[in-house]
């Protein structure tokens, strides 16, 4: 089912990532780390749908995105960010495999892989329960590193940013150096790619596939 919703504010975070806030339709329910797709209402680009996740939590009275643009191509990310409050949008009803599982965990992310995260560690926060998670973070340039000082403010979470236009790419050597513990559960979300090979990585350093958490079909 389709609904309709209007953006109410925008924020930038990064030279390329906004904040959106959309109105919230009725009878939308979701989980932390679900998304939905979202369709433009402007002519040339009804057809084009694109999945992004809900940042908000499923008990608040508005819907929350962060996402990044890409302007070189010319998507519907480029066109978001062109839109103004009281612009209205079309959404899908929610989707996606990942969720919080709870317990020891250890996020993984790259780029706008980070937005899934958003909700759970925020919920994290707020249950009480941040206690024993790791946030390993990577990034092209340190500008790129989107809400690093919430981040950074979250007592009980231990940060691991990588910025690879300096350190280079993750890879099984610095999963292996830099986290102590493999007992337990992980998420993945970013490029294709790095979902590859950070599950790659993970299974040769002895991670069970039913404790790697990732979208279907990844």
């Amino acid at each position: 089912m389709d609904h309709e919703i209007t953006l109410t504010a925008k924020e930038r975070l990064t030279p390329d990532t906004w904040h959106y806030v959309f109105t919230r339709p009725e009878k939308v329910e979701f989980t932390p780390g679900q998304a939905t797709a979202l369709t433009l209402e402007r002519e040339g680009w009804t057809d084009e749908d694109r999945p992004f996740t809900f940042t908000s939590q499923p008990e608040d009275p508005v819907l929350e995105f962060v996402i990044k643009s890409y302007p070189d191509h010319d998507g519907v990310t480029a066109r978001l960010r062109d839109l103004d409050p009281g612009d209205k949008v079309q959404m899908e009803d929610p989707f996606g495999a990942i969720h919080d599982r709870g317990g020891p965990a250890t996020f993984l992310a790259a780029g706008a892989g980070i937005t899934p995260f958003i909700p759970i560690l925020r919920r994290r926060v707020r249950d009480g329960k941040l206690a024993d998670t790791t946030l390993v973070f990577s990034n092209k340039t340190r500008a790129d590193i989107i809400l690093r000082e919430e981040w950074e403010a979250m007592a009980g979470l231990e940060t691991i940013f990588v910025v690879s236009d300096e350190q280079g790419m993750i890879d099984k050597a610095f999963l292996k150096r830099r986290l102590a513990d493999f007992d337990r559960t992980f998420y993945l979300c970013g490029p294709g790619e790095f979902v590859d090979a950070m599950r790659d990585a993970l299974k040769a350093l002895d991670v069970p596939g039913d404790r790697i958490v990732t979208e279907e079909g990844w």
